[in-house]
């Protein structure tokens, strides 16, 4: 990593790991839901409808099914409630992901300190965990290269992040497998909510964006084109958000002792973005099937 002895700017690789995806991988994604098995479950969805309707009311989201044959113009969508423009857009798009970064770290944070505390190692959970919160941080970065928020909105973040936090952490302590289906039902909206982004940037209704330049952070954080698009930011955005949903809904099936099958290699956008889950017995099997490659490469570099 080069730094600058002033301390400017830092340049370099220096986030952890996370996908970059290709061109199909990107255009892979599907608006999945996984129904409620045991109450649990249905616990955690009636939560993550419950937070959705909240998100909702803060950031002034609202999005009415436009009616077939419709010849209205954008300003009339707009004033029909039908659309959102770019700044609305915004508003939501900051409040959620300046929440969406907590539960991975709170979960990281718990499992740390178990690890420590009972001198043993963790199953390769942390790793993850700290990805997902630092991607979901990365996604915040990125907009906020669009808009700097003012003090209002800024103290609702800031009251928000601190009643989450710690709902989300006592919580961990005593259901882990509920927090991480609540976490993965959240992640349906969120890829539900940025396939309606792209879909708004395709018809032509959010102008603003429709050509306007990724933002340099974006370019560098997912390896983009140097002529992406604020659509191609909202298509990787989405892909992140639905790997999340894919690993939140398969570590709720997982014993909290048992080996995240994510710690050594992740399946491609063309799994993740079309499954929604691996069950216990599916993880077993690519944790032994990951394993099985290192051993492999291992035996090549002998």
């Amino acid at each position: 990593i080069a730094t600058s002895p002033t301390g400017g700017e830092v340049k370099g690789d220096w986030v952890l790991f996370h996908p970059v995806y290709s061109a199909d991988e990107l255009k892979a994604v599907e608006v999945l839901h996984r129904d409620g098995k045991n109450f649990s479950d249905k616990f955690a969805i009636g939560l993550a409808k419950l937070l959705r309707w909240g998100f909702d009311l803060v950031s002034g989201y609202k999005h009415k099914t436009v009616p077939a044959g419709s010849t209205m113009t954008l300003e009339e969508l707009r004033k029909g409630g039908y659309v959102m423009n770019e700044h609305e857009w915004l508003n939501r798009i900051l409040f959620l992901e300046s929440i969406a970064g907590v539960p991975g770290m709170v979960a990281a944070t718990v499992r740390h300190l178990t690890s420590l505390r009972l001198m043993r190692r963790d199953s390769g959970w942390i790793h993850t965990l700290l990805e997902e919160a630092e991607n979901e941080r990365m996604h915040l970065m990125t907009f906020m290269t669009l808009r700097n928020p003012g003090i209002f909105f800024r103290a609702l973040i800031l009251g928000a992040q601190g009643v989450f936090y710690n709902i989300f952490f006592f919580s961990y302590l005593f259901s882990p497998s509920t927090c991480h289906r609540f976490v993965g039902y959240l992640e349906e909206e969120a890829v539900r909510t940025y396939s309606s982004c792209i879909n708004e940037l395709e018809a032509g209704r959010l102008p603003l964006w429709f050509d306007k330049p990724a933002p340099e952070i974006a370019k560098d954080y997912w390896r983009l084109a140097p002529n992406a698009t604020m659509l191609d930011v909202i298509y990787a955005v989405r892909s992140d958000e639905s790997t999340h949903r894919f690993v939140n809904h398969s570590l709720a099936n997982l014993q909290k002792d048992d080996v995240n099958p994510f710690a050594l290699r992740e399946p491609d956008m063309h799994v993740k973005g079309k499954l929604i889950e691996f069950d216990r017995a599916a993880a077993a099997k690519y944790v032994n099937d990951s394993h099985q490659m290192v051993d492999k490469q291992q035996a090549v570099h002998q």
